[in-house]
């Protein structure tokens, strides 16, 4: 075994290297970009080593910088996690010729796998069932135009050097191929260097299912059972599960058995990923991931194997010590933590993480790269941590998996927490009904969730202040030369009547109040918002174990809530899992920060500008897409905010922008 591993590799998959590496006694070596040098996976490495700017294309992904500091750090070994180099054949062969050890598999086969059209030819030759398609040399529109034809509408377009759903697209109509495809090949090019696409038979209600695969260099190849990864959002999984629920075993045994045809047909070595598409009995080969999956938690969980320790034993030369699958035991399910926003059409999120907080439960494992007080930032991948809960069955795995994302608590940046939770509570989720479309079929209860009840929220809120106030006035009174006196009573004494205090806040843009009132043992609220739907609830509360965990009695109904405070913001986490936000609106002043004009565009987060699709003077409709911006592996389109006319245009493609940055103005006034 080597003595010393680079991980040439960021976040939360470098730092779950570098826990199995540690452990098997290695000396863990890191690389890190300037936006990376305070992050998690540099302070676990024994040393850490720059390799440039913080876009991956000035660091992460060159291939001289990393082996630099290979070099530098006397590292005999070179794990390239996932993402990044890790399907690389130029990466493989480059640490190679450096007398380097690559822990994955051959560039042979990276190569063959790399390229989708080559590896379904390759596929199609081994016997293993491929969906109808085209992945022909010739890329040219009118070639393709005519192929979709033949597939029939829908298709779908995918880029054929990489995965992971960059770059894929689903094209209904004829007349909406050629701006797919443009979108797909720009995607495409900036993901993978290469602009070729390739057209498959767009599947109505598939299922996506792969199988992990492990191979040494001794001839043995073996595979570590299903999983499911159909929960998606724009082709990015977000949670999957081990097996594969729901499937005829006969189904499960032969979708194995294929990605082992397909394994031998490379001649694969090290840790890989056969996937699937299934739809009824039928399944077919969708690609090859040669290299370790965000997901491999969830496999090894049911097989108790350390899929890395693996890797680096068969890249050492050991041999498997079996010759077919472990015994696999129960059921896990992972879920994938993002900072996004899916109400606002999935938009990636960046920001300071003011408050992290995840459980320590039974069957439940957290991996992840990120820790309180880390910045998110728009160069990389929106992977906070992965949540993965273990049980002897589905069901206990669910019931597990929904307390930890219960007791998780993130503050700071927008995420998908919400949608997580209530993913798992949907019906259709817990009967295992599951596509790749379970979110778009259910996009009235997932995507559109009711807000939670805005008293809910303001009362919680309150109540937190109230609170607060009460443990100064005890520590007030704990000092005072006189605990009894009058002057620092805990419920503002009064010669005559009720102490009443009021509380103002800014909800949601509206003008709230809250008169509290101290009687015996509660509080009587006066909800206020000045339109005459006034309120008034009775009120107890005290903290729990935890500070921001409150116990709230409102009306003769308990309840618990968490309520944060950062400066003048609240946020309110009520026992259904809905998140709500209020800010102290001061008597002098309002919350701060104007609102930005109406006709203003700006950047939701920092990016780069990859399309401009109008010029001053133009004409254009509300919701009319004006620019589209790359930010965190995501294009996002930015609209007209009114009908009007482009009045200003600041903005050009391949511009660096910052978040705020108004791109355009839109003058609601037609002869501006």
């Amino acid at each position: 075994m080597f003595r010393s591993l680079l991980i040439a590799n960021r976040g939360e998959i470098a730092v779950r290297i570098m826990r199995t590496a540690k452990r098997m006694g290695l000396r863990c070596i890191a690389v890190y970009s300037e936006a990376d040098r305070e992050s998690l996976h540099v302070a676990t490495a024994d040393e850490a080593h720059p390799i440039g700017p913080a876009p991956a294309a000035e660091s992460y992904l060159r291939i001289d910088c990393v082996l630099d500091a290979a070099r530098r750090a006397g590292a005999e070994a070179i794990h390239p996690g996932y993402g990044f180099l890790a399907e690389n054949s130029g990466f493989a062969e480059a640490c190679a010729s450096a007398g380097i050890i690559f822990v994955g598999p051959t560039a042979e086969a990276i190569r063959l796998m790399g390229d989708k059209a080559r590896a379904k030819a390759l596929m199609r030759k081994a016997g293993v069932p491929v969906v109808p398609g085209y992945d022909g040399e010739d890329q040219s529109q009118p070639r393709l135009a005519e192929e979709a034809e033949r597939i029939g509408f829908p298709v779908l377009i995918k880029a054929a050097a990489g995965g992971g759903g960059r770059g894929m697209h689903i094209v209904e109509r004829a007349e909406d191929l050629a701006e797919a495809l443009a979108a797909a090949r720009r995607i495409a090019r900036s993901a993978f260097g290469s602009d070729r696409v390739l057209l498959e038979r767009y599947l109505a209600r598939p299922r996506h299912i792969e199988v992990q695969v492990l191979a040494d260099s001794h001839g043995t190849i073996i595979d570590l059972g299903t999983r499911d990864c159909s929960v998606q959002r724009r082709y990015q999984k977000i949670i999957e599960e081990a097996p594969a629920p729901a499937l005829p075993e006969t189904l499960q045994r032969a979708i194995a058995e294929a990605a082992l045809v397909a394994a031998r047909a490379v001649a694969y070595r090290n840790a890989g990923t056969v996937e699937f598409i299934a739809e009824g009995e039928a399944f077919f080969f969708m690609e090859m991931n040669t290299r370790l999956q965000v997901e491999h938690p969830a496999t090894e969980m049911i097989s108790g194997l350390d899929l890395v320790e693996w890797q680096l034993r068969i890249a050492a030369g050991e041999a498997l010590p079996f010759a077919a699958c472990p015994r696999l035991s129960g059921h896990a399910i992972e879920a994938r933590l993002c900072a996004e926003d899916p109400a606002a059409d999935w938009r990636p999120a960046t920001g300071r993480i003011v408050r992290l907080a995840f459980p320590e439960h039974e069957g439940v494992r957290i991996d992840s790269g990120v820790r309180e007080g880390d910045t998110v930032t728009p160069f990389y991948d929106s992977l906070l941590a992965k949540i993965i809960a273990h049980g002897p069955d589905r069901a206990t795995a669910l019931r597990r998996l929904v307390g930890a994302l219960e007791a998780t608590v993130v503050d700071g940046v927008a995420t998908n927490l919400a949608l997580l939770r209530r993913i798992l509570a949907h019906d259709a989720f817990r009967r295992a009904d599951l596509s790749t479309h379970v979110l778009a079929e259910h996009a009235e209860d997932l995507l559109a969730p009711p807000r939670p009840a805005p008293d809910r929220v303001l009362i919680a809120a309150a109540a937190a202040l109230l609170l607060d106030e009460t443990d100064r006035a005890e520590r007030a009174a704990r000092a005072s030369a006189d605990p009894h006196s009058p002057w620092v009573a805990l419920r503002g004494w009064r010669l005559h009547g009720t102490a009443v205090s009021e509380t103002r806040f800014d909800q949601d843009g509206h003008l709230r109040a809250v008169r509290a009132e101290w009687h015996d043992g509660f509080w009587r609220l006066h909800v206020c918002d000045g339109s005459g739907a006034d309120s008034t609830v009775v009120l107890r509360a005290r903290r729990g174990a935890e500070h921001d965990l409150l116990r709230l009695e409102i009306a003769g109904v308990v309840a618990r809530a968490r309520v944060r405070r950062y400066g003048d913001e609240i946020v309110v986490t009520l026992a259904d899992g809905t998140t709500g936000t209020v800010k102290l609106r001061h008597p002098l002043g309002g919350t701060g920060g104007a609102a930005a004009a109406a006709g203003s565009v700006t950047a939701p987060i920092p990016g780069r500008v990859v399309r401009v699709l109008v010029s001053p003077g133009q004409a254009v409709a509300r919701g009319e897409t004006l620019l589209v911006l790359e930010a965190m592996k995501t294009e996002l389109r930015l609209v007209a905010p009114c009908d009007g006319v482009v009045q200003r245009l600041d903005a050009a493609v391949g511009d660096l922008v910052t978040e705020g940055t108004e791109l355009a103005f839109v003058s609601a006034d037609s002869a501006a």
